[in-house]
């Protein structure tokens, strides 16, 4: 049995993201009592405080899968020195209306690749700032910022490079006590 749910967001809408393979390659590196569930955000219309009252549909099931998880796993490209705007969309609808915040208490953790050399640091610290005032505990270190490029990823999905896979099964062990720790 699955003991803790987490819900992953990929702060990217592209069908072929690296963000999203980053994402389904890490979650294998989980052990059995974790199960991972990509909740989408791009059906999210963009927020607008006058809707709190009537939140749409795709809103109210985005804020329960984040209520009923566990923890929170955040992927993330970098756009422009800063997280993508849908991401941050979705950290609005999920934290509004006021009072009902389905962030609050989730533990984080937050990685992301990049094709550039800055990889996505600039998104992370941002997000970071924004968990922060979420009251989502997010994982300071390990930090994993990757450089995705051709080879990165093997023919199952999974990453090719044994370096780099050690690097981030050590991520997934120090999140999964992360979790374990804070999870409520």
């Amino acid at each position: 049995m699955n003991q803790y749910q987490i819900c992953v967001v990929v702060g990217s809408l592209r069908k072929d993201s690296n963000n999203r393979k980053l994402a389904n390659a890490v979650i294998k590196l989980a052990p059995a009592d974790f199960s991972f569930k990509l909740v989408q955000i791009g059906d999210l219309p963009l927020y607008n405080q006058d809707d709190d009252g009537n939140q749409a549909d795709t809103v109210k099931r985005f804020k329960d899968e984040i209520v009923a998880s566990k923890g929170l796993l955040f992927v993330t490209p970098e756009y422009n020195r800063s997280m993508p705007g849908v991401l941050k969309n979705a950290l609005d609808h999920g934290s509004r209306p006021y009072g009902k915040n389905s962030w609050s208490g989730k533990p984080a953790g937050i990685m992301g690749s990049s094709v550039g050399l800055i990889r996505s640091a600039a998104a992370q610290q941002h997000l970071r700032n924004v968990l922060a005032y979420l009251n989502a505990p997010t994982m300071a270190q390990p930090e994993v910022f990757l450089q995705i490029t051709d080879g990165f990823f093997d023919a199952t999905g999974g990453i090719a490079d044994a370096t780099t896979k050690k690097l981030l099964q050590g991520w997934m062990d120090s999140y999964v006590a992360w979790v374990k720790k804070l999870a409520q």
